[in-house]
C-alpha cells in the first residue's frame, strides 16, 4: 500500500522545480492521443466500468486492447512533464494493463488512487494528469474511463489562511486545462470516492474542487438573473461578474472553509452522513450550514482586511439565491432546498423584497439576517445531540417548514401521527416525497427564465465563461 504523505508547505525551490511549465501537457501531441483513446474506450463500458465484448456494438477485444495500449504509451510519454506525479503514473500504467489482462472486468484502480497525493504538496500552478475509471458528480453517473489535466489553485494568501486559521490539509483548489466527456457536464469536483476500486481506503487524503468552473458558472447565471429580476448590485459586487480571476479566488476560499465545516461544530451525526439514509432536507440543512459558516468567517476576514471576505459573502448570497434553487431536477434536490430556505428567510425578515417585478436586497440587513439563520441551524444541531434521530428529523422539518410550504400531499407535514413509527427511521424516509418542498411561484418563474442560461453552463471553464444573456 502506498504511504499517505503529510501535507507540506510550498517553498521557493518547489516553485522553481515546477518552473514556468515550459511545455503544457495539453499542448503535447501525446495528450491528444490519450484523450482520443479514452474517448474511444468509454462507449464500450457498462455502468460499473466493465466491458461486455458480447454486447451489441462493442468493438472486438483486440481493438480495445490496442486503444488501451495507446493510452498507456501516451501516459508514459507525458509523465516526464510531471515528475511530481511519477509514482502515480507508474501505478496508473500498472492498473491500466491489469485491467486489460483481467479481460476488462470491473476496474480496480485502488493502487494508483493511493499513489495520487496532490494535496500532499500544494503549489500554485502545479499541473496534474489524472486518468481513472470514475463517475463525475452532477455529470456522468457511470464509472467510465476519464482523463483530466488540471492546475492547482493555491495562492500564497490562501495557503497562509489554511496554515493559520482554516486548517484543511485534504483540500485542493483546482482548475481545468482539458478533460474527456465525463467532465463536459455540470460536474465541478474531483473526489477519490468516485473512482472504481476493489475496496474503499480507510481514509481519503484529498478532495478537489474546480473553482474555475464554479466561478464561470456563477458569473454567467448571476449576470442573467440580475437582468431578469432587475437587481442592482453594489459596485464592489459587480466586480465579481467581470473578473474571472477574482471570482475564482472567491470560490476557492469559500470551498476551503465550507469543506472543513463538515467536520467542525456541534455535530449530532457523521459529518458527511456517509451510509446514513436520511430525509434529503437533512442534507440540505447541512450544506447550508457549511455555507453560512463560510459566510460568517468571511465577515471576519473582511474586517481583518481581506477583500476576498466580502466577495465570499456576496457569492454565497447570490449563488444560493439564484442558481441553487433552479438548478437540477426536483428529485430530492437538497442544494435547491437550501437556496429556497435562505431566500424565504431573508424575505420573511425584510432583507429582500420582490415588488413591481423587481428584486431589491438590503445588503447590510441581509448579512444580519443570514447570521440569524445560521444561529437557528447551530441551535438545531446542538440540541440534536441529545435527541433521538427521528425527533431530530422532525425538528429539522419544523425549521424548514416554518419558511417553506410542504407539498399538499406530504405525509411528513401531517406530523408523527401520520407515520408508522414502529418502522425504523430509515424506512420512514420512503414517505418523503421526491419534491417535499416545491418551488415557490417566484422560483417557478425564475426557473423558466434561466433554464437556457443554466443549460449553457454545461462544460463551462474560465475560457468559455463569459456572461450570457438571459
Amino acid at each position: 500500500m502506498t504511504e499517505i504523505l503529510s501535507p507540506a508547505v510550498a517553498t521557493d525551490e518547489d516553485r522553481a522545480a515546477d518552473g514556468p511549465f515550459a511545455e503544457r501537457v495539453v499542448d503535447h501531441p501525446a495528450w491528444t492521443v490519450l484523450k482520443e483513446a479514452v474517448e474511444a474506450i468509454r462507449p464500450a463500458q457498462r455502468k460499473d466500468g466493465s466491458i461486455d465484448f458480447g454486447a451489441e456494438g462493442v468493438p472486438p477485444r483486440a481493438e480495445i486492447e490496442h486503444l488501451l495500449e495507446k493510452a498507456v504509451s501516451a501516459v508514459e510519454e507525458l509523465a516526464p512533464l510531471l515528475p511530481h506525479d511519477a509514482a502515480y503514473h507508474r501505478a496508473l500504467v500498472t492498473d491500466l494493463r491489469r485491467w486489460a489482462d483481467g479481460g476488462f472486468g470491473v476496474p480496480d484502480f485502488l493502487d494508483s488512487l493511493l499513489a495520487f497525493q496532490p494535496a500532499a504538496h500544494r503549489v500554485d500552478g502545479r499541473r496534474h494528469l489524472v486518468v481513472f475509471p470514475m463517475y463525475t458528480q452532477n455529470g456522468n453517473p457511470d464509472r467510465n474511463l476519464e482523463a483530466v489535466v488540471l492546475r492547482v489553485v493555491w495562492p500564497d494568501w490562501l495557503a497562509e489562511l489554511e496554515r493559520t486559521r482554516y486548517d484543511n490539509p485534504l483540500f485542493l483548489g483546482i482548475a481545468f486545462e482539458d478533460f474527456t466527456s465525463g467532465y463536459d457536464t455540470h460536474s465541478a469536483v474531483l473526489f477519490p470516492e468516485t473512482v472504481a476500486v476493489r475496496e474503499a481506503p480507510e481514509r481519503f487524503s484529498w478532495g478537489g474542487i474546480f473553482c474555475d468552473r464554479e466561478a464561470a458558472r456563477f458569473r454567467r447565471v448571476v449576470e442573467a438573473a440580475c437582468e431578469v429580476t432587475e437587481l442592482e448590485l453594489p459596485e464592489d459586487a459587480r466586480g465579481l461578474l467581470t473578473d474571472q480571476r477574482r471570482a475564482q479566488q472567491t470560490f476557492v476560499l469559500w470551498d476551503m472553509i465550507h469543506d472543513r465545516t463538515h467536520s467542525h461544530g456541534d455535530l449530532p451525526f457523521d459529518p458527511f452522513m456517509i451510509k446514513q439514509r436520511q430525509p434529503f432536507w437533512m442534507y440540505g440543512i447541512e450544506e447550508l450550514r457549511c455555507d453560512l459558516t463560510a459566510f460568517h468567517e468571511a465577515g471576519k476576514l473582511a474586517a481583518d482586511g481581506f477583500p476576498q471576505g466580502r466577495d465570499v459573502q456576496y457569492a454565497v448570497l447570490l449563488e444560493r439565491l439564484f442558481r441553487f434553487p433552479v438548478t437540477g431536477e426536483r428529485n430530492r434536490n437538497y442544494d435547491g432546498l437550501g437556496g429556497q430556505l435562505l431566500f424565504a428567510y431573508l424575505h420573511r425578515h425584510d432583507a429582500l423584497r420582490w415588488r413591481d417585478n423587481r428584486l431589491a436586497v438590503d445588503w447590510e440587513r441581509a448579512r444580519e439576517v443570514t447570521a440569524r439563520l445560521r444561529e437557528e441551524i447551530e441551535t438545531l444541531y446542538r440540541e440534536g445531540i441529545d435527541r433521538p434521530k427521528l425527533v431530530h428529523w422532525f425538528k429539522a422539518y419544523e425549521l424548514v417548514s416554518a419558511y417553506l410550504a410542504p407539498h399538499p400531499g406530504s405525509t411528513w407535514a401531517k406530523g408523527p401521527d401520520a407515520l408508522d413509527l414502529s418502522l425504523p427511521p430509515r424506512k420512514l424516509v420512503d414517505e418523503v416525497l421526491p419534491d417535499e418542498f416545491p418551488l415557490s411561484m417566484f422560483y417557478e418563474a425564475l426557473a423558466r427564465k434561466l433554464r437556457k442560461v443554466i443549460a449553457s453552463t454545461k462544460g463551462i471553464t474560465a475560457e468559455s465563461g463569459l456572461p450570457a444573456a438571459a
